[in-house]
Parts: structure tokens; sequence; C-alpha cells
């Protein structure tokens, strides 16, 4: 498993195929991703996991995390994780964050974070906001 910084549009297809194949495939780009940094998961040269990093002062909020089905469950996005949660600590942030889907959240409870209750609805979908505070 290899991890390395990528371009946000070849976050795009990913996104799209595993997080909201319903949509439109512009749905998936989003007009802050020039502002933020995109790291993927390859393997055997092919990307298969992808999540993208936004910085601002001490917080990092992380967002739309996917893998391809085929490769879930081999612990590829926790990889992932592990890899973004030391860079936020590395770089001195004091908060990291995401919008979770709420079918999600013991995915990310996983690694510290903990369910801020603030919650909202996108597209049928319920997120909650959870964050980890070093």
């Amino acid at each position: 498993m290899k991890i390395a910084a990528i371009q946000a549009s070849q976050t795009w297809q990913i996104r799209h195929d595993v997080m909201w194949p319903d949509q439109p495939f512009e749905f998936v780009q989003l007009k802050e991703d020039d502002l933020g940094e995109h790291f993927g998961v390859f393997t055997d040269d092919k990307l298969v996991s992808i999540v993208s990093c936004f910085f601002s002062g001490d917080e990092m909020q992380f967002r739309k995390v996917a893998t391809l089905e085929q490769f879930q469950g081999q612990g590829i996005a926790s990889g992932l994780l592990h890899y973004i949660l030391k860079l936020a600590k590395e770089r001195g942030a004091k908060k990291v964050w995401c919008n979770a889907r709420t079918n999600k959240k013991n995915f990310y409870g996983k690694f510290g974070m903990t369910d801020t209750y603030k919650t909202f609805e996108k597209n049928g979908q319920e997120f909650t906001i959870m964050e980890i505070l070093f």
C-alpha cells in the first residue's frame, strides 16, 4: 500500500463511483478542491482510495474519504486516515473534523473521533460532524 499526494481531479472518479453514483459527475467536483491537499492509496499502481484535506489555522477538515468497493474491508481507508491524522499533528493542528455519514460513525470512532451530534442532511444522506482534539 502506497500513499501519495494526488491532484484533486484524480479524486473525482472514486468520489463519484463510491459516494454519489446517482448524481451527475460534476456533483463531486468541489469548488474548494483547489484549496485542499489530496491523498490517494495505490495498490499495484492503481488508485483505490482517496481523501481531501483542508487546513485552516490550527484545524484540518478532511472530506470525501472513499475506497473502491472491491478494495473495501482491507484496512486501506484506515491506513489513509492514520496517515492524515499524523500529518495534521505534525503540522500543529489542534482539531481534525469531518462531516461523517451517520452510518460510518463507528468507523471514525476507531480513530478517537467523537460525535458532536451536530447533524444535517444532504441529498438524502444524513451526516454528523465528528472531531478529534489533539
